[in-house]
């Protein structure tokens, strides 16, 4: 009875820190459902430079709270971060939606992507610490499960509040085009406060990481024995020399990673976490009316297709679940990176030929449901694995900043890209990337199923 109850306590923790991860779902998404209407409420539809600033603000915020979260999380706790990602979701959410000005509006952007920058770190780290070595592939790939329910979430909202611009009035097609235009793309944004106020009040009933408490535990018994060796050791200088006296389990500095004792798994961990967002997955989300206008669909045709990417994004994360325990990290990185390198080629094919319509979709559907059961929960898997517990952390934090700027180079530099090459062009690059990754990939990962942190 116990151990069932410890199970079903494990796993009501892991999915209020897993939170964190539909929160930053809905947030880095919901922007692509928003983007048709809020660029002609502030006049930027016709400006790329423009645009991919708006999309990418909340990337640099991301940016800054991955950058931090390692070693706010190494001295404050785990526990304190998710709570603050909490809070900067709840903020972003409503000032988003309410400002009218676009220097505003990206400042209230970038608020939300420190958010997700601090839980796209600190949600896998802590389920990874409190879940068991025989689960925890499955436990870690839970929050990726919620961040794609976040990505569902927001583009079933966007579709709902959108008001329909299909009909054959044309007065209501200019209403309802109003509306989306001043209001529409504010409800957007107003929707994630309700999931974000929730996670607020839940964050606060998780415990702290056993490995954080731990370290700590081990830091001020340290302490201690220094504080009684002082008063009856006459070598008192020799005791402070940080040579003389090391934790072996306490966190390190940042300079410690950089060292040669952890460059060969750094590199793998940074190559994982950049390859993640230039292998071009998420531009489908982030410019989704470019990516299926360029396809032949109008604006209701977009959404409809937005959410059919969405369904199998959450049912190919299902799998990733039972996959992961079964054939291994591994395994799956190689079949993401070398499938969509195929997919891809393929795809960017088509577009040069000019095909449109269903088959476009359907392409479109198997490179999310590809991404979706490898690459996409995987590399968080890995990432919370791979490094030992006293540079976790720090590492996390690292990698995490790295996946993001990755992220923000990818957004920022589509708009333009698609503008000079096309969508042909775009997914041809992606597909080369997807390759090499596939050679490098082969040659470096390891397997780490059931493996134990430490």
């Amino acid at each position: 009875m116990q151990n069932t109850e410890s199970k079903l306590f494990l796993y009501f923790i892991c999915c209020i820190s897993a939170m964190g991860g539909l929160l930053f779902g809905y947030d880095w998404v919901v922007i692509g459902g928003a983007k048709p209407f809020y660029e002609q409420f502030f006049h930027i539809y016709d400006a790329p430079i423009m645009q991919g600033v708006a999309t990418s603000t909340a990337l640099v915020g991301c940016l800054v709270g991955a950058m931090v979260a390692g070693s706010l999380a190494d001295k404050f706790g785990r526990k304190p971060l998710i709570i603050t990602s909490a809070v900067l979701f709840t903020l972003s959410a409503v000032m988003t939606g309410a400002f009218n000005n676009f220097t505003m509006f990206n400042i209230a952007r970038f608020i939300g992507g420190v958010g997700i920058g601090v839980a796209s770190a600190l949600s896998p780290m802590y389920i990874a610490e409190v879940s068991p070595a025989n689960i925890r592939g499955r436990m870690v790939s839970l929050n990726q499960m919620t961040i794609v329910f976040g990505i569902l979430a927001a583009q079933i909202a966007n579709m709902l509040i959108a008001q329909d611009t299909g009909t054959t009035d044309q007065l209501v097609n200019i209403a309802n085009g109003n509306w989306n235009n001043n209001m529409g793309w504010r409800w957007m944004f107003w929707a994630e406060a309700i999931p974000a106020g929730l996670f607020l009040v839940m964050s606060f009933m998780i415990p702290e990481s056993p490995v954080f408490l731990a370290m700590k535990r081990e830091s001020e018994d340290n302490c201690n024995n220094l504080k009684t060796q002082e008063l009856t050791n006459p070598h008192t200088q020799e005791l402070k020399n940080p040579k003389t006296h090391k934790l072996t389990n306490s966190p390190s500095p940042l300079s410690d990673l950089f060292t040669s004792k952890y460059r060969k798994i750094l590199t793998l961990g940074l190559v994982i976490a950049v390859f993640q967002q230039w292998c071009g997955t998420n531009v489908i989300f982030n410019y989704a009316q470019e990516i299926f206008t360029s396809a032949g669909y109008d604006v209701n045709g977009m959404f409809i297709d937005i959410v059919i990417t969405g369904i199998a994004n959450v049912l190919f994360t299902f799998v990733a679940l039972y996959t992961v325990e079964k054939w291994g990290r591994r395994t799956l990185m190689l079949i993401g990176a070398g499938g969509l390198g195929i997919i891809y080629l393929i795809l960017g094919t088509c577009y040069h030929l000019g095909m449109t319509g269903i088959l476009m979709v359907a392409l479109v559907v198997a490179a999310i449901s590809c991404y979706a059961m490898t690459l996409g929960p995987i590399t968080w898997v890995l990432l919370a694995e791979i490094f030992p517990n006293k540079v976790r952390g720090i590492a996390m934090a690292v990698c995490t900043f790295a996946l993001w700027t990755g992220c923000c180079t990818l957004t920022f530099s589509f708009p333009s890209m698609n503008a000079a090459i096309g969508c042909s062009g775009s997914f041809w690059i992606y597909s080369i990337i997807c390759m090499c990754a596939f050679v490098f990939l082969f040659r470096n990962c390891p397997e780490t199923k059931g493996k134990e942190l430490e």
